[in-house]
């Protein structure tokens, strides 16, 4: 299994600390509204690849935090007349909801910044000691940035190509850092802002230190894998790494994942251009398993366009897999008991090739469009080389190796079955008999009736299947 590590800028073997288990790091949302669609593509992207490593029989460690102490979170919280709390549980909540519609699983752990304040001040004072940062007059802590020598190697910045640029970096109380690059560990409060008691002043911790903090607590001091958006690069794991190595004198991490932006329409997505969509939004109008086909659909590191064209064709390549599913357990349905013929084994022999080249997909810096396009092959496969005459054996077989290369990505392919009125189901035995009866007319008249009540009946060599409109 290879991976493309950030950090070194080429794919690498991926060779695990510990044998047989991942130790893996996701940053996760800061919870001051609903997520948005953008927020959806790292939670979908390093879910899978979570459920890759379990698939190969690692033990994974997963953990993804939910930042809920921000100024975003506080400018709501005063705008509603509400403690903080309030907003960051409300929408914890929601982007829970958010998470399990689209089928993510919930992380190992999901811990929280106002949860883990004493190890952050326990990590900022060992670094003071160390001498990597210091308490400014006001009670503000920096980072020391010149302290520790190799800040920018996972950016690829280094401070004196940064120097003509610095005018991004600069903060309310510039005057009082010791050098314009160092960044905040802890910040005084201010009126109606919430705040915890620290050694230096009543306040809160800078956005950086919670992920160092959260990550050594949950998965260690040296971890495998650390993800998120490429928006993250820097600053925030580049300070992360500075933090945390210079506290821990180890490799924070060995392999830095990042996914590509997610565009609307061929443009990045923002409030002001009239093309931002919360999760829901999108919901509202597809499948969410067709968003995470979609999401899917492209390697993580590629950018990534969302129309409704795209979506179009995301919902049709979905439907290829579920109609190849619900196909198989028609015929698994009718077919006898029976174990596979020699002529049905080969048949699944040539079948498992196709796991074969989505395992080789995946262990290629996790290509899912390539691992997508692997059960296809199955599917079509499945199509041409299943029918009636098939033992159920064999058809169990076809079909639970396209749901399990399927699970691995997420994706459902079997609807739950849904129960008919029966009324309904004695109009489609009523059609039956018409039919045999050769009452064509009666048997067209009653597909009519079902349709306008949503019911399309489809007339196929194993007998009569139906779907709703």
């Amino acid at each position: 299994m290879k991976i493309y590590n950030t950090l070194t800028k080429r794919k690498e073997e991926f060779v695990p600390i510990t044998p047989g288990e991942v130790k893996m790091y996701v940053c996760g949302p800061t919870v001051y509204n609903l997520i948005h669609i953008g927020n959806a593509r790292p939670m979908i992207v390093f879910d899978t690849v979570r459920r890759y490593f379990e698939h190969k029989g690692y033990k994974v460690n997963y953990v993804s935090n939910f930042t809920d102490v921000d100024d975003k979170i506080i400018k709501k919280a005063i705008e509603e007349g509400v403690d903080s709390t309030v907003i960051s549980e409300r929408y914890i909540a929601e982007c829970k909801k958010d998470m399990e519609s689209l089928n993510v699983k919930p992380a190992t752990t999901h811990p929280q910044a106002t949860q883990e304040i004493c190890g952050m001040l326990d990590m900022i004072q060992e670094l003071i000691d160390k001498g990597h940062a210091y308490a400014a007059e006001d009670g503000t802590v920096y980072f020391r940035v010149r302290s520790f020598k190799e800040y920018g190697k996972l950016s690829h910045k280094n401070l004196d190509d940064l120097e003509g640029g610095k005018r991004s970096l600069l903060v309310s109380g510039e005057a009082q850092k010791e050098d314009p690059f160092d960044f905040v560990l802890w910040k005084p409060k201010k009126d109606g802002e919430p705040y915890w008691e620290s050694p230096w002043c009543k306040g809160r911790p800078g956005w950086h230190i919670e992920c160092s903090v959260m990550s050594k607590k949950y998965l260690g001091e040296e971890i495998d894998i650390h993800a998120g958006g490429e928006d993250l690069v820097f600053p925030h794991h580049e300070n992360e790494i500075a933090q945390s190595e210079a506290a821990n004198g180890k490799t924070f991490a060995r392999y830095w994942m990042h996914n590509a932006f997610l565009n609307i329409d061929n443009k990045k997505m923002s409030k002001s251009a009239g093309n931002f969509f919360t999760v829901r939004d999108i919901v509202a109008k597809y499948d969410p398993q067709v968003v995470r086909f979609f999401m899917l659909s492209a390697h993580y590191r590629s950018p990534l366009n969302f129309s409704d064209e795209l979506m179009e064709a995301a919902k049709n390549g979905l439907d290829r897999i579920r109609t190849a599913a619900a196909n198989l357990n028609f015929l698994l349905e009718k077919a006898g008991a029976g174990e596979a013929t020699e002529e049905e084994k080969k048949l699944l022999k040539e079948a498992a090739g196709f796991a074969v080249k989505f395992d080789e997909a995946m262990d290629d810096d996790f290509n899912t469009a390539d691992a997508i396009a692997a059960i296809f092959e199955l599917v079509k496969f499945a199509n041409t080389n299943a029918g009636a005459d098939n033992s159920a054996a064999y058809i169990k077989a076809l079909l639970e190796e396209i749901k399990e290369l399927a699970d691995v990505c997420g994706l459902i392919v079997e609807k739950k079955e849904e129960m008919l009125d029966e009324d309904v189901e004695a109009l489609i035995a009523e059609r039956q008999a018409a039919r045999k009866a050769k009452n064509f007319a009666r048997a067209d008249e009653i597909r009519d009736e079902l349709l306008e009540r949503g019911i399309i009946l489809e007339d196929t060599r194993e007998g009569v299947k139906w779907k709703r409109a």
